[in-house]
C-alpha cells in the first residue's frame, strides 16, 4: 500500500495520517486522536487498556482498525492503530464534508517560497469518529 504520511493539527495537537493511493482515503493515528479526545497524559496505555476492555466484553476490537508504520516522536517508524472515520460517516448516513473538510494550504520551503499542498480539517465529531471507528 503506496502511502504519504502527514501530520494534521486539530485544536493545536498533531494527529498523524497517512494518505492511502490505493484506497485513495486518510487513515488517522488512533492514538493521536484519542490524546485530543481525552487529554490523557499516556493515550498510548488509555488506548491498550480500552481495548483490553472491549476484548473481554467480546468486542472486536480491531474490525475496522488497521496498523501503519507511522514515524514516532523520536524518528523511528513503528506501526500504530490507524482507522478510517469517512466511511463511519458513510454508513451513518452524515455528509462527510461537514467534519472532513479537504483544503490545500501553502506550507514553506526553502528560502522563503512557499508550495500548496492538501491537507484535511477535522471537527471534534470527527475525531470522535476516527476514535469510534476503531474500537
Amino acid at each position: 500500500m503506496p502511502q504519504q504520511e502527514a501530520i494534521k493539527l486539530f485544536e493545536q495537537a498533531k494527529i498523524r495520517t497517512a494518505w492511502d493511493e490505493d484506497q485513495e482515503k486518510w487513515f488517522f493515528s488512533v492514538v493521536d486522536v484519542i490524546a485530543v479526545l481525552t487529554e490523557s497524559a499516556n493515550p498510548r496505555t488509555y488506548w491498550k487498556v480500552l481495548k483490553n476492555r472491549l476484548a473481554k466484553e467480546g468486542n472486536e476490537t480491531v474490525t475496522n482498525c488497521n496498523q501503519l508504520k507511522f514515524t514516532a516522536a523520536d524518528g523511528k517508524k513503528r506501526l500504530t492503530d490507524v482507522a478510517d472515520a469517512k466511511q463511519s460517516c458513510k454508513s451513518q448516513n452524515i455528509n462527510i464534508d461537514d467534519h472532513f473538510r479537504d483544503v490545500t494550504k501553502m506550507i514553506e520551503i526553502g528560502k522563503g517560497g512557499q508550495r500548496p499542498t492538501d491537507d484535511v480539517l477535522l471537527t471534534r465529531y470527527a475525531c470522535y469518529l476516527i476514535a469510534q471507528n476503531a474500537a
